[in-house]
């Protein structure tokens, strides 16, 4: 395979011109010819003035450059499409296959022999992976790193978590504006992701133990030195790496360590969004995500990090307890330590040599857990025949069994048009049903499964109730929600014929989720549904036509792997 200026020739028809056009212009940049005879290693920046999550992103590709060079790479930084969760409209997930199909189209036209992937919100990890798994180039990936905690009379806010709590405050009429106004200058204090246990911190944590990233990359804070550090060691195993070739994504993404991630991701109570990148990044190996086994786990799996929403800390005092390696060394006997990571150590390679020093109020002993168990769980029954996931550590527990009339709103614009309406005839048993924002409904899938209280019950201070939805929410919000409904409403699923007051049953226990409406009457309502129109052009068209349901990861069906590929 050819390495180097000499992979991946433009195409004129004559090799040596091309590499002759290749290392012309590579000498216009200041590249002498030894320069040009080194291993290649290319750092893909998601830097953006649209994603102030990755405001230090300029300043790592620097870092991780510095590393190349002292190991004898050479690097070259290109951009790639940047998602950041508030500033993609619709929703960043609709353009997360996009962005997936932008690194992989990278990655396979550009001459590098290495990659370093700098991601971070949130859906910019899974999409690298994504895109790095189909290429299967020797890949490592460089979290920016979560924000810093702010501060707020006394106490420490955490995006978005209190940026939820303080709005649903707010909407309550418990919070005045003037106030609201002041704890929001302290909800993003530094560049960084959500410093909470959201999408981001969870897909960092999710891609140190399927072994893509350096020890303790996950979770140094985005401002520190040590992220810095971080960034030139990066760059230094990166350059070993484009020297042997290996080890290859497909190495790392294994069934052994899908199952390690599964494990981690409910020791953690991490965000639901992770079974849908999970799923997506299997697929991109030929591997299925088995949502049964990733419950059974879940069932005998404590959550043992104490950061919010489920618990009380911030990803810096999860770094300073011992971050994910003191993680692994309390789940040693539930993880397969065997498994490679991308520095050639093994996860129990890593274990044992991190230091001992672990705080137990922030990662738990196994005797004293944040919750005993079962932190995500996932749903069948009639009104989810192919799975519904709950965040069982952040919801309600008397409400896990309930059993509800349907209020139901058709769309987002639905919703916001009536959810503060004075009148509308809600009380807190009620099941708030929202459906066509699944993938194909949206289309993308937003974060708006975490519906709103009605503001005539907020004002009462009713603060959760049952909501069901095929959206997604996210990894920072709260409350007794039912997200991924499959298959979703626009695709035919059983969440397209519910109707206001039907009864809804939800029991978490026996992992049910039902519409207690007789197959006659669902019969006679099919035959009145029909689906939605379809946008008429472009990515959406693509995106509706080819995205594949939550429990399969929402891919495209044209990326995924098959085992005859």
């Amino acid at each position: 395979m050819k390495r180097g200026l000499r992979s991946r020739l433009a195409q004129y028809g004559d090799d040596e011109f091309s590499l002759f056009l290749r290392r012309g212009f590579l000498k216009a940049a200041g590249h002498d010819d030894e320069a040009l005879t080194r291993p290649i290693v290319g750092i893909l920046s998601t830097a953006s003035d649209f994603n102030p999550c990755h405001g230090t992103a300029p300043k790592l590709a620097e870092a991780v450059r510095q590393g190349v060079l002292s190991a004898g790479g050479l690097a070259f930084v290109f951009p790639t499409i940047s998602l950041q969760e508030s500033f993609a409209f619709p929703t960043s997930m609709l353009w997360r296959n996009l962005m997936a199909m932008d690194v992989e189209a990278m990655l396979t036209s550009l001459p590098m022999d290495s990659v370093v992937l700098i991601g971070g919100c949130d859906k910019t990890i899974p999409a690298e992976l994504m895109g790095a798994l189909s290429a299967d180039m020797p890949s490592i990936v460089l979290p920016v790193g979560p924000m810093l905690a702010g501060r707020f009379e006394g106490g420490r806010l955490g995006a978005c978590t209190d940026c939820r709590r303080l709005w649903a405050e707010f909407r309550g009429g418990r919070l005045s504006e003037t106030d609201l106004n002041r704890a929001h200058e302290q909800l993003m204090p530094t560049s960084g992701t959500c410093m909470v246990m959201g999408t981001a911190t969870t897909m960092a944590t999710i891609a140190e133990t399927l072994g893509f990233t350096l020890a303790g990359a996950a979770t140094a804070p985005a401002v520190s030195a040590e992220r810095m550090r971080i960034a030139t060691a990066t760059g230094r195993r990166a350059a070993e790496m484009a020297k042997t070739g290996t080890p290859r994504p497909s190495e790392l993404l294994t069934k052994t360590s899908l199952r390690n991630a599964s494990v981690i991701l409910q020791a953690i109570s991490g965000s639901t969004n992770a079974l849908v990148h999970l799923a997506a990044i299997a697929g991109r190996a030929g591997l299925d995500f088995d949502l049964a086994a990733f419950d059974r786990i879940g069932r005998e799996t404590p959550v043992l990090v104490n950061l919010k929403p489920a618990g009380a800390y911030f990803a810096e005092d999860f770094h300073a307890a011992g971050g994910v390696p003191a993680l692994w060394r309390r789940l040693k006997d539930r993880l397969d330590l065997a498994t490679k990571t991308v520095s050639n150590e093994t996860l129990g390679g890593i274990v044992a040599r991190w230091p001992a020093y672990v705080d137990d109020e922030v990662i738990r002993p196994l005797n004293r857990p944040v919750v005993a168990s079962e932190a995500i769980a996932i749903l069948s029954g009639n009104l989810a025949p192919g799975g519904a996931a709950i965040k069982l550590s952040a919801a309600t527990k008397e409400l896990t069994t309930h059993e509800g009339p349907a209020l139901v709103f058709d769309s987002l614009e639905d919703l916001a048009r009536r959810i503060d309406d004075s009148t509308l005839p809600v009380t807190p048993d009620h099941c708030l049903v929202l459906r066509n924002v699944g993938p194909i409904g949206a289309p993308g899938m937003p974060e708006a499964g975490a519906l709103p209280i009605p503001k005539k019950l907020a004002e009462k201070g009713v603060k959760d109730m049952v909501r069901i939805s095929d959206a997604r929410m996210s990894g920072t919000a709260f409350g007794t929600v039912v997200l991924h409904v499959t298959p979703e409403a626009a695709a035919g699923g059983p969440l397209a014929l519910v109707k206001d007051g039907d009864r809804i049953r939800l029991d978490a226990k026996a992992r049910r989720l039902d519409l207690l409406v007789d197959d006659a009457e669902l019969a006679a309502r099919r035959k009145l549904w029909s689906p939605p129109k379809k946008p008429v052009r472009g990515y959406e068209r693509l995106y509706v036509d080819h995205v594949s349901q939550a429990n399969l990861g929402c891919d495209f069906d044209f990326l995924v792997k098959h085992p005859a590929l």
